[in-house]
């Protein structure tokens, strides 16, 4: 799954973040909100979400993510053996040479170690089912209200708020957070799929009674789809602000920003050491993102 391979790539509190919206200051045209069930409209779009997931073919992209101590460029490729990354760029430059060829060695060394890469794609396949499980719960856990339409990518978009609803009953820890999540959501009109997700939280969010952790009030994510050819919808934009405590005492404070590009696809049997000797002939210096 494209979308929950790039959100294993944050914490699991980022994870969960995701599945909720902040408003939009964007002028919308009116739309009856008699005329469309939102709820249903929201089902709709998970469920074109969940059923591209299952057939989604792999592809090749690449992915900057910028946090508080660094901003690098990978490339990315997604193979039946889970993914596979290079690095090409730290904190806005070309790596070393130094750097580059123990980037070069660390991939040599995954190729001769198979156990590494069934353990991350195992993680990766964990991570995704998280990912559905929420994504199911998206109906049931907010009021939705059409708010109007706006322009998006080649087309337009219904425009929907939401706030909790308050006969959802969570049925685990991770499903408290929608609790406490309120904003928008927008949905390609032609396509039926979530082009942008934003949202900001309106509480406190504990997890086992605070023992396990809390996100705090306040904090702000968004994330952006785009359709990159042949209907092929792609994480392309990610940005989350969160504070909170961890076992009790650990405080700590998440901000990320990603941004993935440049996706074209690879052979669906592509296996990991293929795409690892397909890194080892990428030239940084021809690469975009790459000063």
């Amino acid at each position: 799954m494209r979308w929950c391979s790039s959100l294993r790539r944050i914490s699991t509190a980022g994870v969960v973040v995701l599945l909720g919206f902040l408003p939009v200051l964007l002028p919308a045209q009116s739309v009856p909100s008699t005329s469309i069930d939102a709820t249903a409209l929201v089902r709709r779009a998970v469920q074109h979400r969940l059923d591209a997931a299952r057939s989604h073919p792999p592809s090749r992209y690449l992915l900057r993510k910028i946090d508080e101590h660094h901003d690098t460029v990978k490339v990315i490729i997604e193979t039946k053996d889970g993914d596979v990354a290079r690095l090409i760029a730290s904190n806005g430059k070309p790596l070393s040479p130094e750097d580059d060829k123990a980037e070069l060695d660390r991939l040599d060394y995954l190729a001769q170690h198979p156990e590494l890469q069934e353990k991350r794609r195992k993680s990766e396949q964990k991570d995704a089912d998280r990912i559905t499980h929420l994504l199911g719960l998206l109906p049931e856990a907010f009021l939705y209200r059409i708010e109007g339409t706006v322009p998006c990518g080649a087309g337009q978009c219904c425009r929907l708020s939401f706030t909790p609803n308050p006969n959802f009953t969570p049925p685990d820890l991770e499903a408290n957070i929608f609790r406490a999540a309120a904003g928008e959501i927008w949905i390609d009109q032609a396509q039926e799929r979530m082009t942008r997700l934003d949202a900001h939280f309106i509480a406190d969010v504990d997890f086992g009674f605070g023992i396990l952790g809390r996100i705090n009030k306040g904090g702000t994510a968004l994330i952006e789809q785009t359709d990159v050819g042949g209907h092929d919808w792609e994480l392309t934009g990610m940005n989350i602000h969160v504070n909170g405590k961890a076992l009790l005492v650990r405080s700590f404070s998440f901000h990320v920003n990603q941004q993935a590009s440049h996706y074209s696809p690879v052979p669906p049997t592509l296996s990991y050491r293929d795409a690892i000797q397909m890194l080892k002939q990428v030239d940084p210096s021809q690469t975009p993102y790459t000063p």
